[in-house]
């Protein structure tokens, strides 16, 4: 097995997708919203989701939430043939494995400092999901594709005026991962064993402008961060084996959020959110061997560029929020683009366009101590692709998967 393997694909088949399986939702509010909790946030997880507002949270407190996302993966159906050629062409029904993930999170915000700062810091989760196969020519190329990633988000904000702020901070992104692809039962007898992990840094920036004291307008943008990993794979024509130095780079593509908020009543608000995620910096995938691979058959397989042409995806979220003595209701809507063509759809990522659905309930406990939780459904499309639309030979249709989130979580101020 290998010490450190290239795992990017599983990475942009899992992690930050505008679709596919995104975990933007990383608190109890933002689980409760749909991520629809950019304009309009009040708690420690302002950190993470628009690190400006942290300027006009409460002077004299400090905020902290933890808590814990269980995420179902449901399994994909496919009912259809794989064709190698216009004369090869196989039956190919089959059914993903059902997965069951824990996804923990923390945030924190400090007291406010000198001179209009202030500071928080996030650790999170947004991947660690995992998709596999066990049907004969699925796990010709997706036998199992697993992705863990933890991301640290430390920021500051500055209050440059009573009703404008701006905030920013660091992102550091450590990734582990599995890829295992084997063609036993089919008539491609390959076979890949990767493993590997990585640390990559980027940014994020805030700002929040406030029209009018009940209104909230604001603007978030992560930064592109490509991920280059380098390490061993082995690669096998039937029994045979090799292993090889190897490296590739993947973007983590840049997104920018637009939000406004307004809150009537101190009780009631509405929030609509705009996010652009720019995956049109995904061009191909291309892995890079410190030798020839030998047999040269492996190159089709293994060595030449896979096109991916993703496209630059919009989510449209509309999440409502209900305050009533002690308790707060909130409930959200968005439509969820998925980056990837038909052309381009592949068994490791059958993704297609979602519709988001969530809703959650918070108690306050006492001034200080909040609990509460959170369900999401995301509901994929079927996909149907019919014969010559795919570039990876798949004719059928994709049904079912989609996920599940249940999420608690636990607040305090002091």
């Amino acid at each position: 097995m290998m010490k450190k393997i290239i795992t990017l694909s599983i990475l942009t088949s899992s992690l930050v997708l505008a679709g596919a399986y995104k975990v933007p939702e990383q608190s109890l509010n933002s689980m409760a919203l749909g991520a629809t909790y950019v304009a309009h946030t009040d708690g420690a997880d302002t950190a993470y989701f628009n690190p400006a507002n942290m300027a006009f949270l409460s002077d004299d407190q400090q905020f902290m939430e933890v808590g814990l996302t269980w995420a179902h993966l449901s399994s994909n159906t496919f009912r259809g043939q794989q064709a190698f050629s216009a004369t090869e062409v196989y039956s190919a029904d089959g059914n993903s494995e059902v997965e069951d993930l824990q996804l923990p999170y923390l945030h924190y915000v400090s007291n406010p400092l000198a001179n209009g700062l202030r500071w928080g810091a996030s650790l999170t989760v947004p991947g660690g999901l995992t998709k596999r196969w066990e049907t004969p020519y699925q796990k010709l190329s997706a036998e199992e594709f697993t992705l863990k990633v933890i991301e640290l988000n430390p920021v500051v904000s500055y209050k440059a005026m009573d009703n404008l702020a701006i905030g920013g901070g660091l992102r550091v992104i450590y990734s582990e991962g599995v890829v295992y692809s084997d063609g036993s039962g089919t008539t491609k007898p390959v076979k890949r064993e990767m493993e590997g992990d990585t640390i990559e840094y980027g940014y994020n920036l805030a700002l929040t402008y406030k029209p009018m004291p009940s209104m909230n307008m604001a603007m978030t943008y992560r930064s592109n961060i490509d991920l280059k990993e380098e390490g061993k794979a082995n690669l096998y024509m039937g029994d045979m084996g090799r292993q090889y130095d190897a490296e590739v780079t993947v973007p983590l593509p840049a997104a920018l959020n637009l939000a406004v908020s307004n809150t009537w009543q101190d009780r009631y608000t509405l929030e609509f959110n705009y996010e652009r995620t720019y995956w049109s910096e995904y061009k191909d995938l291309d892995f890079n061997y410190g030798s020839p691979l030998q047999p040269a058959s492996l190159s089709p397989v293994f060595d030449d560029p896979k096109t991916k042409n993703w496209k630059d995806t919009n989510t449209y979220r509309l999440g409502a929020t209900i305050d009533f003595d002690n308790l707060t209701l909130m409930m959200a809507y968005a439509k969820d683009e998925s980056p990837i063509s038909k052309k381009h759809v592949s068994y490791e990522l059958p993704d297609s366009d979602a519709n988001i659905y969530s809703i959650g309930l918070r108690f306050d406990t006492d001034e200080a101590l909040s609990w509460g939780f959170a369900y999401l459904h995301d509901a994929k499309d079927s996909l149907t692709l019919k014969a010559g639309e795919n570039d990876n030979g798949i004719i059928g249709k994709f049904s079912d998967g989609g996920a599940e989130l249940f999420t608690v979580g636990l607040s305090y101020k002091f």
